[in-house]
Formats: structure tokens, C-alpha cells, sequence
């Protein structure tokens, strides 16, 4: 396959998910602003939002203050953020033209029809309207892409650079959205006695894990209250957890080994290692090490197993 074939291919995916996963964080802080707190703490939820995203600078340059609707826009509709939802959706749809003869026809209607329908959602005000709605509109197009994608592709070399584009990012976006949450309630780490305290632990942790699709597998795998070392757990370790770090890494590992060539070793062997890492590690290690340092490293040696990923196949980038 063409270096340019499949540059083009990894990063449509990769923006498509880039666009669900801020959905998710948008939609999760838009739920937790909803309840009882106080405007510093809204606003500290906010600047966390642009933190995951490394967006803060960008949105300072344009706003003084940190405020919701502000954000919102900056992150959904803003073309001059390569970051937005809309930027994000255009890149993809962008991506998908430039191969259009390598994807079946099913594939190419439903990233054009998501950009036709989001412009059009744009302009009529839908996102104003119901946030909530939009952000499920979002999270379901990325499914409807995901579900056609492997339901009607050639299982070859295609599928495999989209899907190694798919998990790279989700495994990015992951750990990001653990660090920030976890460093935004490093005071409460572990609950406290005051009831109140437990609820607002209970709502923010039941916030993270919906903001993955996590609650649910949550309490089918614990069986238990919801604890942040638990969440920590299950959104890093466990491989049964679809979005969780070790089930990313390991479909990047796997899908390295089916386009694999002769000079792709050095970054087989940097995923495989990531994986076992991954695969072998315990929660309490981590936590006893430091959170924020394990993942901080983590999303530095993603970042450089993309940009090794992209030496090896596509278009070249500088190491």
C-alpha cells in the first residue's frame, strides 16, 4: 500500500475518534456542571477540559475568561481550533475524499453524511438547543462509522491502518481524560467521612466512568461502591474494558503485526513492550508511584510510537 494510502486512512479514524472523545469530555463536564457547586469549581472543571486537550493556551488567546458556553463553542463548532468537533468531523471527511476509491461505498457515504449533517445541525443552532443531544449524535456517528467500517471492508492492509489509527488515538485520549480527573480530585482521593463529600465523589466518579461508556461495566466487573482506585483500574488495566488503556494497546499491537514490514521492528518492539507493561501491571504500583507520573510517561511514549508508526508507513514525520 501507498505511504500516502495509508496516512490518509490512519488519521480519518483518527480524527473520527478524536471527535467522539470530545463529545465524551465535553458532555461529562457539561452533566457535572449541572450540579450543586461552587463557580470556582465549575470553572476549575472547565480549565481541566482544556488541559486534557492541551487547549488552554489556544483558547487564552481568544477568551479572558474561562467560562462554560465559551469552551463549548471553542471545543464543538470553532474551525480555527484543529481540535473541534467540526475540525475534527472536516479533517476526517477530508481524509476519506483523498481515498475514496480505497473505501467501500457504505464507508465514504457515512463520513460524508456525518459532515453534511453537522454543518447543517450547526447552523439551525441544534448544539444551543440540547447539548446533551448533540454530543449523543456525535458518539453515535462514530459508532455508525466504526460498525461499517469492519461490517464492510476487505479485512487488508486498509482496515488494519484504520484500525491502528482508531485505537492509537482512543488510547491518548484515555489517559489524558484519567490524569486530569484524577489530579482535579487529588484531595479527595479517597473519600471522606462527610456525606456530602461521598455523594459529590459518587456523581464525579459515576461522571468519569459514563463519560467512557464505563459505568455499567463497572458495576458488572466490582460489584461494589465506586472507588477511584477501582475506576483508575478499570480504565488502565483491564483488556475486557473497550476503552481502557490495555485494550487500545493491545489492538495497536495486534494490528502493527498484520501490516508489518522489514524495517517496523523497533516500533513492534516499543507497543509490545507498552502492552506488557500494561498487560503484567498492578494498581497499587501505579498509585504508589504516582498516577499523574505514569500516565504523563505513558502519553509521551504514545506520542512517540505514533510518530514511529508514521516513519515506518506513512507519510513521514520528523522523530
Amino acid at each position: 500500500m501507498l505511504s500516502r494510502t495509508a496516512d490518509h486512512l490512519f488519521w480519518m479514524n483518527r480524527y473520527t475518534e478524536r471527535a467522539e472523545n470530545t463529545a465524551r469530555l465535553l458532555d461529562v463536564n457539561y452533566q457535572t456542571s449541572l450540579l450543586p457547586q461552587s463557580t470556582a469549581t465549575a470553572q476549575a472543571g472547565w480549565q481541566g477540559l482544556l488541559s486534557i486537550s492541551e487547549l488552554l493556551p489556544a483558547y487564552k488567546e481568544k477568551h479572558d475568561v474561562i467560562r462554560a458556553k465559551e469552551v463549548m463553542d471553542f471545543m464543538v463548532k470553532d474551525e480555527r481550533n484543529p481540535s473541534s468537533i467540526v475540525s475534527c468531523l472536516s479533517a476526517a471527511r477530508e481524509n476519506a475524499r483523498a481515498v475514496r476509491g480505497t473505501l467501500t461505498t457504505e464507508v465514504w457515504e457515512t463520513q460524508n453524511q456525518t459532515w453534511l449533517e453537522v454543518k447543517r445541525m450547526i447552523k439551525q443552532g441544534d448544539f444551543e438547543a440540547d447539548p446533551t443531544q448533540f454530543f449523543e449524535w456525535v458518539k453515535f456517528r462514530s459508532h455508525l462509522s466504526r460498525g461499517v467500517t469492519v461490517g464492510t471492508m476487505l479485512m487488508d492492509e486498509a482496515l488494519h491502518f484504520m484500525r491502528l489509527g482508531t485505537f492509537l488515538e482512543r488510547a491518548d485520549n484515555t489517559a489524558r481524560l484519567v490524569d486530569v480527573k484524577f489530579h482535579a480530585v487529588e484531595s479527595d482521593f479517597y473519600g471522606t467521612a462527610n456525606g456530602k463529600d461521598q455523594e459529590y465523589d459518587f456523581y464525579h466518579w459515576s461522571a468519569i466512568l459514563r463519560s467512557v461508556s464505563g459505568f455499567e461495566v463497572y458495576r458488572k466487573v466490582y460489584r461494589d461502591v465506586i472507588r477511584p482506585e477501582r475506576v483508575a483500574e478499570l480504565l488502565i488495566l483491564r483488556p475486557d474494558m473497550p476503552r481502557s488503556l490495555h485494550a487500545s494497546l493491545n489492538e495497536v499491537v495486534n494490528n502493527l503485526a498484520l501490516v508489518a514490514n522489514d524495517q517496523s521492528k523497533e516500533t513492534q518492539r516499543r507497543a509490545g513492550k507498552l502492552r506488557a507493561e500494561l498487560q503484567y501491571g498492578c494498581i497499587d504500583e501505579i498509585l504508589a508511584t504516582g498516577l499523574h507520573a505514569y500516565l504523563t510517561q505513558f502519553l509521551d511514549r504514545v506520542n512517540e510510537l505514533g510518530a514511529h508508526i508514521s516513519r515506518d508507513f506513512l507519510v513521514p514525520v520528523p522523530l
